[in-house]
């Protein structure tokens, strides 16, 4: 068994049953009501509830009791980066070492979870509007660029979301974000075994990492990005320390979302947790 199993579960617009809205805590119901748009509320409650259904699965714990908070590092409000927040002493505190990232772009949604190591997931449609120049400036390094416009023009926009997919993963696994320039990250070209081969002069820690190409559908271009765990200094904060060697032993699998997120309808009608009809 890998020593760092990833599971990603994928999952769609379609599956944003008004259901789900009973997992959700008040915090993130306050946030669903207050996203404009029905796309963007529907991503919004399928990210959640998979979430919520791909931790309570390993925790043991129904959905809508796994322990999540959003907390901004800036201003402490309640829509930083989600985290795991299990209580330290708790029957399910020996399981500390889980991490899960949620991606979406346009109908698709991604959640992954890891054990023992920090994960970043990110998606792109491949059929997403993309305006290639602009965006190609901002987030590749020089011989990125010069790479990427060396192809001929029909192979630029996959090989730049391939290589969009792979930073944004690996700054996800960080917990830094689009904090760090893109620029600053230069990874091999999207046809080679994805790594990284210069970190951003801004990043205090450059970890050896797992990064892990995947396609959904076939069609729509994904990375996985698996850090070593940083020691946890307290409820809430971590310590860069113990930072040496790629996580050994990374392995991914990959399920059907759609599929789990219809399950736990059906099933929570059937028991009575949701009302039918």
């Amino acid at each position: 068994m890998p020593a760092h199993p990833v599971h990603v579960w994928w999952a769609g617009l379609a599956d944003a049953h008004p259901g789900l809205l009973a997992v959700l805590d008040p915090v993130e119901r306050r946030r669903y009501e207050a996203t404009v748009g029905r796309a963007g509320r529907e991503r919004f409650l399928v990210g959640c509830a998979l979430s919520r259904l791909a931790l309570g699965g390993l925790l043991g714990l129904p959905p809508g009791d796994v322990p999540l908070r959003r907390l901004c590092p800036r201003c402490g409000g309640p829509h930083g980066k989600v985290r795991l927040d299990l209580p330290p002493g708790g029957p399910h505190s020996a399981r500390p070492g889980l991490d899960f990232s949620v991606a979406h772009s346009g109908a698709v949604i991604g959640v992954a979870v890891c054990e023992n190591a920090r994960v970043g997931l990110d998606v792109e449609e491949a059929d997403i509007a993309l305006d290639l120049d602009p965006a190609a400036r901002v987030a590749l390094a020089d011989s990125e660029l010069a790479a990427l416009y060396g192809r001929p023009p029909a192979e630029r926009k996959p090989a730049f979301l391939c290589t969009w997919t792979r930073k944004e993963a690996v700054l996800k696994a960080l917990g830094v974000g689009l904090a760090v320039p893109l620029r600053g990250l230069e990874l091999s070209r999207p046809e080679q075994p994805p790594s990284v081969l210069a970190w951003p002069e801004q990043l205090d820690e450059r970890p050896d990492l797992s990064l892990t190409d995947l396609l959904v559908d076939e069609v729509h271009p994904a990375a996985v990005a698996v850090a070593p765990v940083r020691a946890r200094a307290g409820v809430g904060t971590e310590e860069a320390v113990g930072v040496t060697g790629a996580p050994a032993g990374v392995g991914i699998t990959v399920r059907d979302g759609s599929a789990a997120l219809a399950e736990y309808v059906r099933s929570a009608t059937a028991t009575g947790i949701l009302p039918g009809g």
